[in-house]
Parts: structure tokens; sequence; C-alpha cells
């Protein structure tokens, strides 16, 4: 009785504990802030429709996810060892910048992976209930459009955390 409740709970806890800590600042790469870390003036859905692709509009601004192995973005090829440019990966809709090239990893996810973010990045995390599963959201903190999500199976030599970003949210800018 007592024992099996015991160690019930401690799973439970443990569960409880690890999602948890998913949604906490790690490695102090996290800031929580209102405050954008660039100015953007917010546009409407019709100024937005006219800038970017319907898959761009669809995945930042409505939550979508562009299928696996699909990302017309650059930075997908990184996974297959064809993308060895040196910079930094932007939001396609504000253009703050949230991964640099260096960070990115073969997760074979089929999305771009990122084992962190950038100091200045601000990324969001919301708790994501949708399609009967529970997933850490991540969205751009200067313009509020939906990135991905974030998981803890990245490289355990690093953060442990995975980035999972859909590429069609990203744009690339070279380093100079």
């Amino acid at each position: 009785g007592d024992h099996r409740m015991t160690y019930f709970y401690q799973k439970f806890m443990k569960r409880l504990v690890k999602s948890a800590l998913l949604l906490l600042p790690t490695n102090n790469f996290y800031r929580f802030s209102d405050q954008p870390t660039k100015m953007y003036k917010k546009e409407t859905p019709e100024e937005l429709k006219k800038r970017l692709t319907p898959i761009q509009y669809e995945v930042t601004q409505h939550a979508g996810t562009e299928r696996p192995y699909t990302s017309k973005n650059v930075c997908y090829l990184r996974q297959y060892n064809d993308f060895k440019k040196e910079g930094v990966f932007l939001c396609v809709v504000c253009q703050q910048g949230l991964f640099n090239s260096e960070l990115k990893y073969n997760s074979g996810c089929g999305w771009p992976a990122f084992y962190d973010q950038n100091k200045d990045a601000n990324i969001k995390r919301i708790e994501d209930r949708s399609h009967g599963m529970k997933r850490v959201e991540v969205r751009c903190g200067n313009c509020d459009a939906h990135l991905g999500h974030v998981f803890d199976d990245g490289p355990k030599d690093k953060t442990g955390i995975r980035y999972c970003i859909n590429g069609a949210s990203l744009n690339f800018k070279n380093k100079k």
C-alpha cells in the first residue's frame, strides 16, 4: 500500500519537476522580459501576408508547422553538413537574432535544431497542449512569432536542450 503509493508519487514528482524545468531558465541563457530587444513596429496581417510566403505566415502567425525535411530555408541544409556558413539565424518577421550558426546541430528530427539560443534572443516559452500532447512552444520575444518547440532531448554534452525550429520562421544572415 504505502510503498506503492510512495513509488508512484516519486515517479509523478520526477516527471512534474522535469516538465517544470523546461519552463525555467537554463544556463542563464533565457531572459524573462517583456521588453523587445529590437524596435519592431507591429505589422498588420495584410502587411505580413504581402511580405511573407504563405508557409512563413502560417507558421509564424498561426503556430503552424512545416512538414519535416521540407524547409526551403538554407538553415535546414546544415543537417547534411552542406551548410557551412557562419552567421546568425534571424526571426523572419522582425529580424531579431535568435541562434548563432555554431549552435545548430544534426538532431535527425527534420527541422533545424539548436542546443542553445543567443544570449540576447529573448525567446519566450509557453506551455502548449495542442494535438493531445504536452510540449513547450517557443516564440520570438520581440514580435511574438511562433518559432517551434523546445525539448529536453538535446546534446547532453551541451545544454541537454533541443530547440526544434521551423525553417520557415528563420532567415539567415552571413557573418561579415
